[in-house]
């Protein structure tokens, strides 16, 4: 910096000291002289800029001028003589570094003299700055006063760090830097981690994100104040001058300091130009701003992308570098000023890892070139070890050296897809992870379609992040719908990812749902294309390759409908209803929407759109239970399912054969509501069980996310009128509340039934093997004779429910699909309740195909699918009143009798 500003000393055309005092001694005000030589000097500066000079000489250009003019200013007045006072520039200005309009930050400093002896020197000085014109900050304090500013805040503390003297004794500057640098003010640690908790605090400001749609050229990750923090740092803890200084301390190669340098001299050409033909001190690339700065440095606009496009996707790629540059030195500071002996102990976590410090860092420097694969595996092992704080320094630059090696063979290996998938499916540290992948340069390697979207702007009015940044805050926003304090925000997003069977094929789609933005044509049906492909290379079923095919491709869908259509006119619902087809596909599709809109812009969810997706939700939902249910490649999931269940038998020494000869007199319905454990939980002991006319009871904890804690009860038996009913009651007999029932019997007469059930205190069974096995007897006893069902043994309602009595309601209505009736049974939730309804279909003749159990807080919403005693839908009328009648007459009496 010094060499620098020393050879300005010959340019006249910045300042002509000659000329300057030649002009003074004229007849113009001395105030207009000073106003026209810095208007001269920055048209000069500017002139410059336009022809393409050095961006570092106009920079440092502009303080050397002002550097004059300040000298000439404060000759004006009357100061002491010797080291009693001197005038310092701090901050940025103390750097030597000036845009058009930066600010002028001045230390009147003293070394121990009463500032009001200076007073009328001190503010004549100041008036003097701001009557031409500068944007001066200014502090008048002692060598004391400045260590206890500092001590108190760390930004004064940083803005003394830099520091020159430009009128007066440098020795006093020396005095105050040695004062405000000692470890009385702030320690080498402590100054550290103030300035790392200020960066975490200036990036949540600007939504921690390089990829803001109107970024802070300043202030947002990957800015300038990025690298000047590096420079803080460095020059406190470990007296770099500048930044180049770390090469000799072994924090950057030559080649990164290259790197380093050229993206700051970018970000300081861009911030000059946004200076200059703003005519303000202004950081923040807006809109209009963008435009502008495109057509200024000679973007066009083509086939590929608009100007503006083209000049912001270089911004964003080289904030990115930025970041990623200050992630590895913040870290290697760290590791210098924090790690201590008690903290160096190795930790092996495989032979190609290790952990130093609670960060992973690769056992041989070599690791990546030998086994490529590790570098995909590193993110994996970062998200399946909570305790890891992050990736030791040396390791991210063996990452940046060897990230070239992700090619078609890499992507393609298949102990890289399985990595990938597998971090997919990790509990934990999905998004972290995904996002140091983006941060790192992986994620776009990997996937070189998302590499086309990183930096990808999206020009309207509700977008604020680019299109990866966008898709990363999707997805996670889809891990956060998991957490409780979500549910009262997010009540049915809370609900859906808690009990969809494969939760990864969610954040798939939500990773390629804008994979395809900016490729001209419908980005949904493009990005379908991805979505379908990346299943294939990443060896997913048929059926999940579909549904995340199926989400990408529609989804706007539903945020479409709800907020562009009328959505309480039943024709839209019914529309709306035959796209979606089921309810897997609508649970999946309502958390992406509204996963989608919340990350598109903080204020776009609000009561209105959370009413209207909330309403479509609910409608199409009741619609789908009445029987319009229609699933999507069903064929496909079968064939999934059928497929995964017989890997698993496999494994227990039954044949493929064995299990498909079992299968052959099911129906489909059977593969499409039944998880794979499940089927080959079933498989197993039905073809085990010998005596086909005695019950068979299996219990087991739930394996279905939705009814994750609950208890899952099986019975294979031959099918007889009333057995739902005898099964409900018997269940009631042992206090345990049904949450669910799947309702399934195959071609030769045999019920395949599931009970998902708690106990009289909501809680899952659990390890009790002697509950277990009177569960088991019991039903036992009670099934193996058909002649007892009707003995239906009632309880009393729990007084604590009665404040929650509602009139009960009755709907039936054909499935022409099916042929079947739907009965939809609305009321309130009460022990026995199944057992009841139970009894009515018994007594009325009616049998039952099917159930969807439905429980919303104390009431239940339960769809029955039904024939008459002849296999066919309920026609006759009066038959179809008997049975309304009988329902709700028996659970209102149940409520009537509680109540008195």
């Amino acid at each position: 910096m010094t060499d620098i500003l020393v050879n300005f000393s010959t340019d006249r055309g910045l300042y002509d000291a000659d000329a300057f005092e030649q002009t003074l001694s004229g007849t113009d005000p001395f105030l207009k002289v000073f106003k026209d030589t810095l208007k001269k000097g920055q048209e000069e500066l500017d002139h410059r800029f336009r022809e393409g000079v050095d961006i570092r000489t106009l920079i440092y250009g502009r303080a050397w001028m002002l550097d004059q003019l300040l000298r000439r200013a404060w000759a004006q007045y009357q100061w002491p003589e010797g080291d009693r006072i001197a005038l310092v520039a701090v901050g940025g200005y103390g750097r030597g570094e000036l845009h058009p309009h930066s600010d002028i930050d001045l230390l009147i400093l003293l070394k121990d003299e009463d500032p009001e002896q200076f007073r009328d020197s001190i503010e004549g000085f100041l008036t003097f700055l701001w009557d031409i014109s500068l944007d001066v900050g200014s502090s008048v304090r002692t060598i004391e006063h400045c260590f206890e500013e500092a001590r108190k805040d760390i930004t004064v503390a940083t803005n003394l760090i830099e520091s020159r003297t430009l009128v007066g004794e440098d020795s006093l500057r020396a005095d105050m830097y040695d004062r405000v640098t000692a470890n009385s003010a702030w320690s080498s640690v402590e100054f550290y981690k103030a300035k790392v908790e200020e960066q975490k605090k200036r990036h949540h400001r600007t939504n921690d994100t390089e990829y803001n749609l109107e970024p802070n050229i300043k202030d947002s990750a990957g800015g300038l104040r990025d690298i000047q923090t590096v420079g803080w740092v460095a020059k406190r803890h470990f007296g770099a001058t500048y930044v180049r200084d770390l090469v000799d301390h072994g924090f950057l190669t030559e080649s990164e300091l290259v790197a380093l340098d050229k993206g700051e001299l970018y970000l300081w050409s861009v911030r000059y130009a946004l200076h200059m033909l703003t005519g303000r001190c202004e950081n923040r690339l807006l809109f209009d701003h963008q435009r502008t700065l495109a057509e200024f440095f000679g973007y066009e606009d083509n086939d590929g992308a608009r100007a503006v496009e083209q000049f912001m996707s270089k911004y964003y790629r080289i904030a990115m570098s930025l970041a990623e540059f200050n992630d590895m030195l913040l870290q290697h500071f760290e590791e210098a000023i924090l790690d201590t002996e008690d903290n160096q102990e190795v930790r092996p976590l495989n032979n190609r890892f290790q952990i130093r410090a609670n960060h992973i860092e690769v056992a041989e420097d070599d690791v990546f070139e030998k086994n490529p694969f590790a570098m995909m595996e590193m993110f994996v092992l970062l998200a399946q070890n909570p305790e890891l704080e992050g990736v030791r320094a040396s390791t991210m630059r063996l990452l940046r050296v060897n990230r070239h090696l992700i090619d078609d063979e890499f992507r393609n290996d298949i102990r890289n897809t399985s990595l990938f998938m597998e971090l997919m499916r990790s509990p934990e540290g999905v998004t972290t992870e995904l996002k140091r992948m983006n941060r790192y340069g992986i994620l776009g390697r990997y996937l070189p379609e998302f590499g086309l979207i990183v930096g990808q702007m999206q020009h309207d009015l509700f977008h604020i992040y680019t299109v990866d940044a966008h898709t990363l805050k999707v997805i996670t926003n889809m891990r956060r719908f998991r957490h409780q304090d979500q549910a009262e925000k997010f009540p049915i997003a809370n609900q859906i990812v808690r009990r969809i069977p494969k939760v990864a094929l969610l954040y798939i789609a939500g990773l390629y749902h804008d994979i395809a933005k900016g490729r001209g044509g419908d980005h949904s049906e493009l990005g379908a294309v991805d979505a379908r492909e990346f299943c294939k290379r990443h060896h997913l079923g048929k059926w999940d390759t579909h549904l995340v095919g199926w989400l990408v491709e529609n989804h706007l869908l539903m945020s479409i409908t709800a907020q562009r259509k009328d959505i309480s006119d039943p024709e839209v619902i019914y529309d709306f209803s035959l796209k979606v087809r089921d309810s897997i596909h609508l649970d999946y599709l309502f958390a992406l929407t509204v996963a989608d809109i919340c990350a598109t812009n903080n204020t776009l969810w609000n009561n209105w759109r959370a009413s209207l997706m909330r309403q479509l939700y609910n409608h199409t939902k009741r619609v789908l239970r009445r029987g319009l249910e229609n699933p999507y490649n069903k064929e496909d999931r079968i064939e999934q399912v059928q497929v995964e269940a017989q890997n698993m038998l496999k494994h227990r020494g039954i044949s493929d054969y064995s299990a498909e000869c079992q299968w052959a007199t099911l129906a489909d319905d059977y593969f499409l509501r039944e998880e794979a454990q499940d089927i080959a939980w079933h498989t197993e002991a039905i073809l085990n069980h010998s005596d086909r006319e005695m019950p068979l009871v299996l219990v087991k904890e739930t394996s279905t996310r939705i009814y994750e804690g609950a208890t899952q009860i099986f019975i294979f038996m031959r099918d007889h009128e009333g057995l739902f009913a005898a099964s409900a009651a018997a269940l009631d007999q042992l206090n345990l509340s049904i949450q669910d029932a799947r309702i399934i019997t195959n071609n030769d007469g045999f019920s395949y039934n599931t009970f998902i059930v708690l106990d009289e205190n909501n809680q899952p069974i659990g390890d009790n093997p002697e509950y277990i096995l009177r569960i088991k007897n019991t039903l036992v006893d009670e099934l193996d004779d058909p002649a007892d069902y009707k003995a239906i043994v009632q309880r009393r309602m729990p007084r604590q429910l009665k404040l929650f009595a509602m009139p009960t309601q009755v709907i039936l209505s054909t499935d022409p699909e099916r042929h079947v009736t739907a009965m939809e049974v609305t009321t309130s939730d009460r022990p026995g309740l199944l057992a009841r309804i139970g009894q009515v279909l018994l007594e009325c003749q009616i049998h039952l195909n099917n159930a969807k159990i439905v429980n919303v807080g104390e009431r239940v919403e339960d769809v029955f699918f039904i024939t008459d005693s002849e296999g066919h839908p309920i026609t006759d009328p009066a038959l179809a009143e008997r049975l309304q009648t009988r329902i709700i007459e028996e659970l209102d009496k149940q409520m009537e009798s509680a109540l008195y």
